[in-house]
């Protein structure tokens, strides 16, 4: 079916397009030592694909060749369930798969992405008139300068930092400290590289920092407090977002405002934080929330405490285009996360080219997410 007779409606718009899902394969793309995105596609017997992306699955302990393998049993057992289903079988998929960890719940994320992708193919519509359509064509975005900075001082991030801006991002991310100390000297060191920046952009950048959940209560309403003269836009998970009452004793303690749970899973992982209003923003990841559909409810349920929502999304192109079909129509949408400058090849990942410009990107025409996977790039790049 194509988008016009979809549009028209009628018997056309009325009858499922019959495709079902035959194959799904692994593409494990390594950007740097540190950065290994996991993308996967869906095939199906109609000849449509559908993209998803797995990144970060295995949190802290990183993706290794080892990890792959896991990586691919894990996407084999969850397969098993949705080989010859339709791709608008999304909700039997979710309710009918067991999800015990975060390397489960991040493949079930990327294989429910697919299969949005492939049904927007399937009827040749973007994403985001599944979702009930966009309210924005452009999306503001932020770069994290926090990997590629080298050496990790107050100089060198004021240098990424500058690099950034000049390209027309104008609003920034770090986490310095990253790689934690427990000393005061570190802390403090911590602190410097933040007012650095702040003053080799200027005041009008929007900075915010990312504490990665290394501080106790006390040592981050200090930290907070020593911070307050270069004007956060956010202050981010100084302690773990789980730890509701901990976060917001901190939040009341400062003037920031605060931001957290990129790790957390489901309406049920947010729900706390949102209804004791523990944070400002959320930062709900397409690759490890549940997916599309569930991240859709989890802003709808923020929006009811007066929360926004900045999805988390350090990884690569196919997350990122995930995740602008679905803040095109996100009403407490505030702004989007792009993990800055590791490869120069980033862009060219996907067809069309991902490319942001003056600190946005815009919202594709294109059906699915807009972009296809530039397999040659990819194939060169792969870890296994």
């Amino acid at each position: 079916m194509n988008r016009r007779l979809f549009l028209m409606g009628g018997a056309a718009a009325v009858a499922r397009p019959a495709v079902k899902i035959t194959s799904v394969e692994l593409w494990p793309v390594k950007a740097t030592e540190r950065t290994v995105w996991l993308l996967l596609r869906l095939r199906s017997d109609a000849g449509v694909d559908g993209l998803g992306e797995a990144s970060d699955a295995f949190g802290i302990s990183g993706t290794t060749a080892e990890n792959v393998v896991r990586m691919q049993m894990e996407l084999d057992r969850q397969f098993a369930g949705l080989r010859g289903r339709s791709p608008f079988d999304v909700e039997y998929f979710r309710q009918n798969t067991t999800l015990g960890n975060l390397l489960a719940r991040t493949v079930h994320s990327a294989l429910e992405q697919a299969m949005w992708d492939m049904a927007g193919k399937v009827l040749d519509v973007p994403v985001y008139a599944l979702l009930g359509g966009k309210v924005r064509d452009r999306l503001p975005v932020y770069a994290n300068i926090n990997r590629t900075t080298k050496p990790r001082t107050p100089a060198g991030f004021a240098a990424t930092a500058k690099r950034a801006v000049a390209e027309g991002f104008r609003a920034l991310k770090l986490a310095p400290w990253d790689n934690f100390v427990d000393s005061e000297a570190f802390v403090a060191q911590g602190v410097d590289c933040l007012f650095a920046v702040r003053e080799a952009v200027g005041k009008d950048v929007k900075i915010m920092t990312d504490c990665h959940s290394f501080f106790t209560v006390e040592r981050a309403v200090a930290v907070a407090k020593r911070l307050e003269p270069m004007g956060l836009d956010w202050y981010e998970e100084p302690v773990a977002p789980e730890r509701t009452a901990e976060t917001l004793a901190i939040r009341k303690g400062i003037r920031q405002e605060m931001a957290g749970g990129e790790f957390l899973f489901g309406v049920g992982g947010f729900a706390p934080l949102c209804r004791e209003k523990a944070v400002h923003v959320i930062m709900p990841d397409v690759k490890h929330c549940g997916g599309m559909l569930e991240m859709t409810r989890i802003a709808a349920m923020a929006a009811v405490f007066g929360v926004t929502v900045a999805p988390h999304n350090p990884t690569g192109p196919v997350a990122t285009a995930a995740s602008v079909q679905l803040c095109a129509g996100m009403k407490n949408f505030r702004i989007l996360e792009l993990q800055w400058g590791e490869v120069s090849w980033r862009g060219e990942l996907v067809r069309p080219a991902e490319r942001f410009v003056d600190g946005t990107i815009a919202v594709p025409e294109g059906p699915g997410f807009g972009v296809t996977l530039n397999e040659a790039l990819a194939r060169e790049k792969r870890l296994l």
